[in-house]
């Protein structure tokens, strides 16, 4: 890790960490409040050239405090992430009253009071305080100055190795603090490899500090577990979390940042300091934890609906050697009878690490094989990265050099840097022309060799430079409209991602007509906005149980900060991994939102066969299972891209108010219906599982009722083919059950509906269905129904508000009812509005010998998906 910087080694994390200042202060005479906007001005009497414009916004929900110098000195601020409506969102403030001294504003439960002298901001939520801004008087705003002799070291040439960093703008940043009264926890600001509850890096009573959460997106090298240090994507989104209360902060800023988090048994404390950039935080006032997520959604977007396909299993390595080898790999998963979706292709696939090309002594048709391999309803995937080879007879490097696409170095030139190709040079993003021209690039026409049933993956784009300082781009490197790198770093890579989903786009749209395909871009580096695009993974971890244990934290910080789409290399990319980790590693993968396999170029091959029969048994019982969980799962991502719930998700944003799971990092909910509790620990004989809420939880395999003690604990003894999980009571579960090679190949297949009862002998669930592909349901080609079960009966509606256009003839095959309370000898099942009557027989939740009968099952009664029924359950004897 000596390769990269500590805040020591930042000038401006140096200067700024922890530093107080109490100089800043609003001018009364200039607060000015109308409909939903405070204006006025900071000034601060120690240095007179401060002079910055505060506008507080009211947006119902949630309130943005912008500051910024005077727009002409040309500060950057991030663009294309808010959302275009949110300006249509802002709502008058109710109440508001301008006094000396301070100025008080009502939005809903919340009161906010704006003091003047030193300047500071209160939100109390339902009478009690929640989040104070500048409380601590760490607020500092560097304002843009002409250099002048006597400067203080580091305010301009920075050297860090042999790099220097010219800094011809000089000092440049922010620093504020934000504290959260009554809270213990807070979580978020991915991506670090740490606990999900966010460790203190300061320790308020003895004014000791360790590594503060660093912001900046790099290629790090077998990163470690359990460590503040920044990765591969950062999204500066802080929620806190208490009894009551939720709330979240937002910090539109793409500079490198650094973050202290500090706690006491009264509140927690925390410090942020950027590089460069504005002021721009968005503070969400929830007060509940799925209200902060929508908050958060209505700012920078909900999640991208995935195609069905993505949500399947993925098979990746660093390489598949050539066109038999991807052929081979492909016929031994039908031979093993093991479902997967998509082949991925890495770099080797390429000539010489020309993207867009292929190697034609490993890969003589490309088009073939992707046809052949669609055949067997599969997709594949190549990567394509950032660095584009120097090489005058590369077209992508003719073109591009031609339109001058290229990020420049200081001196205007265009930068050259090191990464796989050799001499590289790298495509600015910034600039909306290059993004349409790379756009262009995935037309069928211009990437010769590639198929419709061809998706992308963006791997390097944080951007890494092997010859860079932190193994990335200089910060004075230039972009479109003479923007420096550092400005806008950490959001590259989403930029980058977002060209390539455009052009998977418009090639969608010229094959398939309007409504087109929806694109599957994975990307490493991302930002605040990446969830509009698609999916991330967490980089290249390690084949150990740390990393097993660490993914679950890491992918649910991820979806909290509104990427719900992400996952973990399965296996772990570096080092080699035995039969028992592989086993629990796709045990557990079974429910991550992104679930593929993944190895580095070194280590042993590890296909799901390789580890003998009996750990082929298993993995196949892993995948196949989230095959069965693929209905419940694609509804869940719709959710996600209509209110911007995480998937996979911590305990206590579905039971806030149990504070036994504020810090439960090794459980988790995927979706609101079920608890998994995975086998984290090698050799484990058993696992302490914790059941928040009142219950009613069932054993997802067998159906049988789970009895934790009074503090809803238990100890469960695991085999290796055990992975404790668990059916919440009052839910309805859809799945599709029948084996099959591909989501395509079940395309066809009916539905089966898992209904497990509360203590009131309740249920609701619901389903969304679509043709899993295109954008049609954009215009409301879509069926989103409901189902209740209430009074013995189970009906089907659709949900309100939904448009009901999407036709289709699939059924219900299968009910498994899970929790009557009467224990009849018999149970008969009739359609209230036909009379027809159905086999109703005890059985199984899972279709397994040896499975407890446990459940109540109506068999074939072929009740439409998409339509209106009512079912009557009913005691014969």
């Amino acid at each position: 890790m000596e390769d990269f910087k500590k805040c020591s080694d930042a000038a401006f994390c140096n200067r700024l960490m922890g530093s107080v200042d109490e100089g800043y202060m609003i001018d009364p005479a200039s607060v000015k409040i109308a409909g939903s906007k405070l204006l006025c001005r900071v000034k601060n009497a120690e240095i007179p050239e401060v002079d910055l414009e505060l506008t507080l916004t009211s947006y119902g929900s949630f309130i943005r405090l912008h500051v910024n110098e005077d727009a002409s000195k040309g500060r950057f601020q991030v663009p294309g992430v808010l959302q275009k409506e949110l300006t249509e969102s802002e709502s008058a403030w109710e109440t508001s009253k301008a006094a000396a001294g301070y100025a008080l504003l009502k939005l809903g439960s919340a009161d906010i009071r704006l003091k003047y002298k030193p300047l500071e901001l209160t939100v109390d939520i339902a009478g009690k305080p929640a989040i104070v801004f500048n409380g601590r008087h760490m607020f500092n705003f560097e304002h843009l100055r002409q250099k002048k002799e006597g400067d203080p070291e580091g305010w301009w040439e920075e050297t860090f190795k042999s790099h220097v960093d010219s800094k011809p703008r000089g000092p440049e940043a922010i620093s504020f603090d934000l504290t959260f009264p009554g809270f213990n926890h807070v979580y978020g600001i991915p991506e670090h490899a740490t606990s999900l509850s966010l460790k203190s890096t300061v320790d308020l009573a003895e004014n000791m500090t360790s590594e503060p959460y660093r912001l900046y997106n790099l290629d790090v090298f077998e990163y470690m577990a359990d460590s503040p240090f920044g990765l591969y994507g950062s999204i500066p989104f802080m929620w806190a979390h208490r009894l009551g209360a939720t709330v979240g902060a937002f910090w539109l800023n793409a500079a490198e940042m650094f973050i202290d988090v500090g706690k006491t048994d009264k509140e927690t404390a925390t410090n942020w300091v950027a590089e460069s950039g504005v002021l721009d935080l968005f503070l969400l006032l929830g007060p509940s934890p799925h209200q902060v997520s929508e908050q958060y959604a209505l700012v920078t977007g909900p999640s991208a609906l995935p195609q069905y396909f993505a949500l399947g299993y993925h098979q990746c390595r660093w390489n598949y050697r050539d066109e038999a080898d991807v052929r081979e790999v492909d016929a031994n998963f039908d031979k093993f009878d093991i479902p997967y979706d998509v082949i991925w292709l890495d770099i080797e696939h390429t000539d010489g690490k020309r993207y867009f090309t292929w190697d034609q002594h490993l890969f003589p048709n490309p088009a073939k094989l992707q046809e052949d391999v669609a055949e067997h309803g599969r997709k594949m995937v190549t990567i394509i990265d950032p660095h584009i080879k120097r090489d005058p007879s590369y077209y992508i490097y003719q073109e591009a050099e031609k339109g001058k696409y290229f990020v420049a170095d200081k001196d205007g030139k265009d930068f050259d840097g090191w990464c796989w190709p050799g001499s590289s040079s790298y495509l600015d993003m910034l600039n909306p022309a290059v993004r349409e021209w790379w756009a262009g690039q995935f037309s069928l026409a211009k990437y010769k060799g590639s198929t419709p049933s061809l998706y992308v993956w963006n791997d390097m784009n944080e951007p890494s430079v092997f010859n860079g300082p932190e193994i990335t781009m200089p910060k004075d490197n230039l972009h479109f409209g003479n923007v420096e790198h550092r400005a806008l770093h950490n959001q590259n890579g989403q930029l980058f991602h977002l060209a390539t989903a455009m052009g998977l786009e418009e090639r969608g749209r010229a094959v398939y007509g309007s409504d087109g395909d929806r694109p599957f871009v994975l990307s490493r580096a991302f930002f605040a906005g990446s969830q509009t695009v698609g999916p991330i993974w967490t980089g290249d971890n390690t084949a150990d149980w740390d990393h097993l244990r660490v993914s679950l934290s890491m992918i649910m910080s991820v979806g909290l900060a509104g990427l719900p789409f992400n996952g973990a290399d399965v296996g772990g990319f570096f080092g080699n991994v035995d039969a028992e980790l592989q086993t629990r590693w796709n045990q557990l993968a079974t429910f991550y939102p992104f679930f593929r396999g993944h190895a580095h170029l070194d280590a042993k091959r590890r296909e799901p066969w390789l580890f003998g029969d009996e750990a082929t048994r298993r993995i196949r019982d892993a995948i196949r299972q989230r095959y069965i969980l693929l209905p419940y799962i694609y509804t869940q991502f719709r959710h996600a891209n209509t209110s911007g719930l995480p998937v996979m998700r911590p305990l206590w944003f579905d039971f806030p108010e149990e504070p036994a799971t504020f810090a439960v990092d090794d459980e988790f909910m995927l979706g609101p219906a079920l608890l998994a509790a995975p086998v984290l620990e090698a050799g484990a004989q058993s696992r302490a599982v914790y059941l928040p809420g009142a219950g009613p939880w069932y054993d997802a395999q067998t159906g049988a009722l789970v009895k934790p003690d009074k503090a809803g604990a238990l100890s469960v003894p695991v085999t290796m083919d055990d992975v404790p999980s668990y059916l919440r009571g009052g839910h309805i579960i859809p799945l599709r059950e029948r084996a099959r090679r591909s989501t395509a190949a079940a395309k066809n297949d009916p539905y089966t509906l898992l209904v497990t009862l509360d203590n009131k002998g309740q249920a609701s669930g619901d389903l969304y269905l679509d043709d899993g592909s295109s954008f049609a349901y954009k215009r409301g080609m879509y069926a989103h129904r409901v189902f209740e079960y209430k009074d013995s009966a189970l009906s089907s509606k659709a949900l309100p508000g939904s448009p009901s256009r999407y036709g289709t003839d699939l059924v219900i095959e299968r009910i498994i009812i899970v929790g009557l309370k009467h224990k009849a000898a018999s149970y008969a099942a009739k359609n209230k509005e036909t009379g027809q009557r159905y086999t109703v027989e005890k059985g199984p939740v899972a279709q397994k010998a040896g499975v407890a009968q446990e459940a109540l099952i109506v068999r074939k009664p072929d009740l439409p998906v998409a339509g209106d029924w009512s079912l009557q359950i009913s005691v014969t004897k």
